[in-house]
């Protein structure tokens, strides 16, 4: 059964970090109903001024990213001492848990840059786990051809060709998340395989897609029933992610880059980041 379109919803222009220009995706009702997913950021900037402030440190609590660049590259560093950079194609994988502390800077944007955020949620009983982090270069990630004209980059998930499955290098967990990076040529169609009732989301970032009709910049919200979702490429092509997992239907409490269940919990995360128990060996 072929999933059907629930929702289009174009992205809202907004600046974050040192005043970097951004477009975000929350979804059909605003922030937590991308669920599993919380966000989506794109970042596209066409000279190296424009995000020559990068995202300096900042605190997390209590979700994920992920963040994928396709142009240019980024510093990760964070109060554990782990330092890191994301380069085209690469993508780097962070567990907030109970708390971090870390910056994003621009290492190489001379032709400009261009990458994603996302947020994903962790399940209450997984919040205050320990913080991680991890870097995955473009070569770790498997890229499949999956129909004449359709090419699926298996950044999170798996994806089933024939007798063939490609495992991406992301592990979300209790979330299943799943992310591709899918390209479609002109006038292509590609029918990819989805996990029924979980949720399903396609953000269009280059080209356009006629089916579901979805212009750059805009994300298409999926109904939760089918296993087969069909694509179809306009006359430029597409250029899309998409995303989505099991959702975890509990409450969402956000202030800020805090992300529990209850307005208590964001309230003790801002304490102890002020009284710096967060992040303790924060510097």
């Amino acid at each position: 059964m072929q999933r059907s379109t629930r929702h289009v919803i174009p992205a809202q222009r907004t600046t974050d970090g040192a005043g970097i220009r951004i477009l975000r995706n929350t979804g059909p009702s605003g922030f937590g109903s991308l669920d599993p997913f919380l966000m989506l950021d794109e970042l596209k900037a066409s000279s190296a001024e424009e995000v020559a402030g990068g995202f300096p440190p900042h605190p997390h609590r209590g979700f994920e990213t992920l963040t994928l660049m396709l142009e240019g590259e980024l510093e990760h560093r964070d109060h554990l001492g782990n330092r890191g950079h994301i380069g085209p194609g690469g993508v780097q994988w962070m567990t907030a848990g109970r708390g971090i502390v870390h910056s994003e800077m621009p290492v190489s944007a001379e032709d400009g840059m261009h990458g994603f955020q996302f947020w994903l949620n962790l399940p209450a009983r997984d919040k205050m786990q320990e913080p991680r982090w991890r870097d995955v270069a473009a070569g770790e990630i498997p890229l499949q051809d999956f129909a004449v004209g359709v090419q699926v980059r298996v950044i999170a998930g798996e994806l089933a060709v024939g007798g063939s499955v490609s495992r991406g290098p992301v592990e979300s967990g209790a979330t299943e998340a799943v992310l591709w990076d899918v390209r479609v040529e002109p006038g292509a169609v590609g029918e990819l395989p989805v996990s029924p009732g979980h949720s399903l989301y396609a953000y269009v970032y280059r080209g356009a897609l006629t089916e579901p009709g979805v212009q750059p910049g805009h994300l298409a919200a999926f109904g939760e029933e089918g296993d087969r979702v069909r694509l179809v490429a306009g006359d430029t092509g597409a250029g899309l992610l998409l995303f989505g997992g099991r959702p975890l239907r509990e409450p969402v409490a956000h202030y800020g880059p805090f992300v529990m269940n209850t307005q208590e919990e964001i309230e003790q995360a801002l304490r102890d980041y002020r009284d710096g128990r967060l992040a303790p060996d924060h510097h």
